[in-house]
This record gives structure tokens, C-alpha cells and sequence, in this order.
């Protein structure tokens, strides 16, 4: 008689034992799948800052098509095209991000960037007009900048530039924007001016300087300005301010500027060497 109650308490042991091993390998798989987001996250964030742009796409074209609802993988495909120099890929995937539920501001800001890209200002100016005017960052208002500077718009550019210049703990490459704006105006003081404030932030940023030897020499100044180079720079803005005098008719200095950047260029400086042949070549013809 006792044999029917042993066989009935194995088999409710051996039930007990499946449910525990089932219970068990479910808190595996919670804590497997916890432990690749956790893989995933960091891999993602290494793709969209130090990874080769043509893998990281890759990567992120992969993982979006295995997960289509998932907005961040989206959002990463589409960060990766740009940094791969593919604006108009970019495009499609950012509008298709804008569409999704989860959407932030923050992902049209990336749309209207790559729309920038592409010389589509028309279409970018309406995607940022679609985003609340309570989201204030840096990059939306850099980007309203150069909305408002492609339409000529000089006062609100301005106005957008300053903004967002005190949006951003590095301002170097939005006030170079700034006193390129100026520097299309022909408000050559105001541009040296900010290319001047751009390199105190950044003084290694070579553009700022070229720039700010560029706003000098349009008002004649063609000495170079008190900033921190290397050789090689010096003799790349003494070509700068070369050109520049030359093109204003300022030949005799032009050519000494050229002179003086063939000899101070550590190496063989073709580009000057070759504008002072010419110029030398001129002048014998005439």
C-alpha cells in the first residue's frame, strides 16, 4: 500500500524539482539578457564615438533591422551615416526616428543637422520650426544660426549665435562661425574680433586663425596677429595674408609675404613657391 504513495510523492517531487529548474533557468535568462543591454549600451556608445564610422554603421544597420522598434539602434544608425559622410541615408533614417513613438526634440535638432548637410536649408528651417521653443540647446541654436545666415537674416543669426556660444562650455567653433558670418558681411573688425575670441578657447583651432588673417588683411593689416603656431602654420597665414594683399592690389607686399613663406616653411612649400613664380613671371611679361 505504500508503494503508490512513494511512486505519487517522487512524482510530485520530481514536479517540485522541474518547476524549481524552470524557475532557475528563467532567472538565468533575466540575468543574461540584463548583462547584454548592459554589453550592448557599451558597445553602442563606443560605435558612435571612437569606432570606424563604416563599421559603426554596419553594426547599428544590423542591430535596427533585428529590432525595428527600438529607437535608440535607430538612432544610432543614423548618428554613424553622418559621421560616415552619408547626410542623405541619414536623412531617411532621421525621419523615420521623428515618426517613432519615443521621439524627443533632440532627434528632429539631428534631422534638421543632416538636412543642413545636404544644402537642404528650406526643409531644414521647417523641421526646426516644429520643435517647441522651450527645447534651448546648443546645438539647436547653432543650427538656427546658420538657418537664418543662409537667408541673409543678419540679426537673428547674430542673435542665434550669441545664444548659443552661452549654451556651451566650448564655444571655439560657433564663434568662428560667427566671424565667418561677419566676415561675409564685410564687418571685417567684428569678425577679427570673434575669430580673436575663438582662439582664446581654443587655440589650437588653425581655421579661427586663418580666418582672423583673412579679417585683417581685408583692412589692410597683413602683419600676423599675436597667436599661438607652429612653423608650418606660420607659413601657411603668411600665404593667406599673401593672397589677400595681392588681391587687393597690394602686389610689392604680397610678394614679400609669399617670399617670406617660402623660407619660413620647414619643408618645401609648393603652393607659395609656385604663386611667386607666377607673379614673378608676371612682372617680367609686363
Amino acid at each position: 500500500m505504500r508503494h503508490p504513495i512513494l511512486v505519487m510523492f517522487c512524482i510530485g517531487s520530481a514536479v517540485m524539482l522541474s518547476a524549481c529548474n524552470r524557475g532557475s533557468d528563467a532567472d538565468v535568462a533575466r540575468a543574461m539578457k540584463s548583462v547584454n543591454v548592459i554589453d550592448e549600451t557599451n558597445l553602442s556608445e563606443v560605435m558612435l564615438t571612437v569606432g570606424d564610422p563604416a563599421e559603426a554603421v554596419a553594426y547599428f544597420a544590423r542591430a535596427s533591422a533585428d529590432n525595428p522598434d527600438r529607437i535608440d539602434l535607430k538612432r544610432g544608425l543614423a548618428k554613424s551615416l553622418v559621421r560616415a559622410g552619408r547626410p542623405a541615408e541619414a536623412v531617411k533614417v532621421w525621419t523615420e526616428v521623428v515618426a517613432m513613438p519615443g521621439t524627443v526634440p533632440d532627434d528632429r535638432v539631428n534631422l534638421a543637422d543632416a538636412l543642413i548637410r545636404m544644402n537642404e536649408w528650406k526643409r531644414a528651417e521647417t523641421e526646426l520650426n516644429a520643435i517647441p521653443p522651450t527645447h534651448e540647446t546648443y546645438q539647436r541654436y547653432r543650427l538656427e544660426a546658420m538657418v537664418a545666415d543662409a537667408n541673409k537674416n543678419w540679426k537673428k543669426a547674430d542673435s542665434f549665435y550669441e545664444t548659443a556660444a552661452g549654451l556651451t562650455t566650448k564655444p571655439a567653433s560657433v564663434l568662428n562661425n560667427w566671424g565667418y558670418s561677419k566676415l561675409t558681411r564685410a564687418d571685417y573688425a567684428g569678425a577679427a574680433k570673434l575669430f580673436a575670441e575663438a582662439l582664446t578657447h581654443e587655440p589650437s583651432l588653425f581655421t579661427a586663425k586663418n580666418n582672423l588673417v583673412l579679417a585683417r588683411a581685408a583692412q589692410g593689416k597683413y602683419d600676423l596677429p599675436v597667436v599661438a603656431m607652429t612653423q608650418t602654420e606660420r607659413a601657411q597665414l603668411l600665404y593667406t595674408a599673401a593672397l589677400s594683399a595681392i588681391k587687393r592690389g597690394d602686389v610689392t607686399i604680397g610678394k614679400t609675404l609669399l617670399q617670406e613663406a617660402v623660407d619660413t616653411h620647414p619643408q618645401h612649400f609648393d603652393e607659395a613657391a609656385r604663386a611667386l613664380a607666377a607673379l614673378d613671371g608676371s612682372v617680367a611679361r609686363g
